[in-house]
């Protein structure tokens, strides 16, 4: 017999779930004939046959999780290529082990001690000694304590294992959590000044880009191994969507250099990908900046979660009406609030704010009709001035860079 194994699908993944198979033990088969649908981190995609043959066993069944490199259907014929494998079945016993218990073991990095007749309970009714709170003197975990959660347990219901987008933002946020040094800033825009039917994201996106060229060590990778970073010139922009099935984070390319429309059309396109979970692989890497709009659900402020390589993402949150002053008197204003993400290894605070306080301004000066004038404020040290600025990204960023130029020689920051 001949064994194919689950290849790697070039993600960087190590296993992936099985959706669906195309092929049932005794078809023949065709090269390049998909003989199953699976589902990885982010995407369904399917596996062809590497060869013609005859198949005389499938390897799991549908909502069965398989490893890169596992066996996943056998052929007739040819050389049995699963010869490393492990002849025989273990079995497992299910009864508890009765045993003297002497001195109670400790659980290395557990915070608590087990004996052998408690932790063979324990394996018998599936509870994980970790979650278990312990009763007996100096930490011990009694019987009564594994009864105890068991029963909270079955009440609970069955454990529901993690798959696809879920079980990859589960290890995403694991090294995010465990990696980066984050920290937040935020901030409000007050987008009283704008016409109605406004795009939000397409402004978050035009503003975002303006930034990066203000500050661009936010538009970088960072490698913790060497300790450096890459600071990028083309924007690649992750946008963070939101699905049933878990989160995904598309990549909209070169933000820079295309037009609203066709920033629009890349964001359905996107959209409609990831709806429909066929979203090629490669949408799905490579982004240098990320942006969250969780605001069209609700929210005001957040800590949106820096992912490696990544060093910055910008969280914009529900727009609400709130009193501000203006000209010295209290008004009504519409405001976006903002939260602006970092990974303090490599971003300093002065560049993240600096960075968040170019992205307002920018924000508020580009009009959807060119041909309107903007006035924007810029707050320098404590110092403000206006400006009058005819539309354009190259004239929103040397405006803003001068208000940041005085930010820069301020002593106090």
């Amino acid at each position: 017999m001949t064994i194919f194994r689950l290849p790697d699908l070039g993600e960087g993944l190590i296993e992936a779930e099985i959706r669906e198979w195309h092929v049932k033990v005794g078809d023949t088969v065709r090269q390049g004939q998909p003989l199953a649908a699976v589902e990885t981190d982010k995407a369904v995609v399917d596996i062809p046959s590497p060869q013609d043959g005859k198949v005389t066993r499938l390897h799991g069944k549908p909502g069965d999780i398989v490893a890169v490199g596992a066996p996943l259907v056998e052929f007739e014929g040819g050389e049995d290529a699963d010869a490393g494998s492990v002849v025989g079945k273990v079995e497992r016993g299910s009864a508890v082990v009765k045993e003297e218990a002497g001195e109670a073991a400790a659980a290395p990095g557990r915070g608590f001690r087990v004996t052998p007749a408690v932790r063979a309970l324990a394996h018998k009714l599936n509870v994980d000694l970790s979650v278990v709170t312990p009763s007996g003197p100096d930490s011990l975990i009694t019987a009564e304590d594994v009864k105890r959660v068991a029963r909270v347990l079955a009440e609970a219901g069955p454990l529901e294992p993690l798959r696809g987008p879920r079980r990859a933002m589960a290890r995403s946020m694991a090294l995010a959590h465990a990696e980066v040094a984050t920290v937040t800033v935020t901030d409000d825009a007050d987008l009283g000044d704008w016409k109605k039917g406004e795009d939000v994201t397409l402004r978050l996106i035009r503003a975002i880009v303006a930034a990066v060229k203000l500050e661009p060590a936010l538009n970088a990778w960072y490698d913790s191994q060497a300790m450096g970073r890459r600071v990028l010139k083309v924007v690649h922009l992750g946008m963070a969507v939101d699905t049933p099935d878990g989160l995904f984070v598309p990549v909209l390319r070169d933000v820079g250099n295309r037009d609203p429309a066709d920033l629009r059309r890349g964001l359905e396109n996107l959209k409609r990908d990831v709806r429909n979970r066929r979203i090629p692989p490669e949408e799905l890497r490579g982004y240098t900046i990320t942006l969250s709009n969780y605001g069209v659900w609700g929210g005001r402020y957040s800590d949106p979660v820096v992912v490696p390589p990544c060093v910055a993402i910008l969280g914009a949150g529900r727009i609400r009406e709130q009193v501000v002053a203006r000209g010295g008197q209290p008004a009504v204003r519409p405001l976006l609030p903002l939260s602006l993400s970092f990974d303090h290894r490599c971003v300093t605070g002065g560049e993240a704010t600096r960075f968040l306080m170019a992205v307002i301004p920018i924000l508020l000066a580009f009009t959807a009709n060119a041909g309107t004038k903007a006035v924007v404020a810029f707050v320098a040290g404590g110092r403000g001035f206006a400006l009058k600025v005819i539309p354009g990204v190259a004239l929103m960023v040397v405006a803003a860079w001068l208000g940041l130029l005085l930010n820069r020689f301020n002593p106090l920051l």
